[in-house]
């Protein structure tokens, strides 16, 4: 059995529909790619670690947020 954490960053969702545009642009300012995330990159990510591709990886937090804690 494994043990994997996926913590996403900003992601595209009800609660950063809300943000202003202003909030939007100071947010872009601090992700390195530029973007906020997806639910889709979210789901690839967590399909990854489900998957037997990451059979030997465990205890690990996989950081989806654009590099924005790089």
């Amino acid at each position: 059995m494994t043990a994997n954490v996926v913590a996403p960053g900003y992601i595209d969702t009800d609660m950063t529909a809300n943000m202003t545009a202003e909030q939007k642009e100071q947010l872009m300012k601090v992700v390195p790619l530029g973007r906020t995330g997806s639910a889709r990159d979210i789901a690839s990510a967590c399909a990854y670690l489900a998957s037997d591709e990451a059979g030997y990886v465990t205890g690990q937090v996989l950081r989806v947020n654009g590099g924005m804690y790089v």
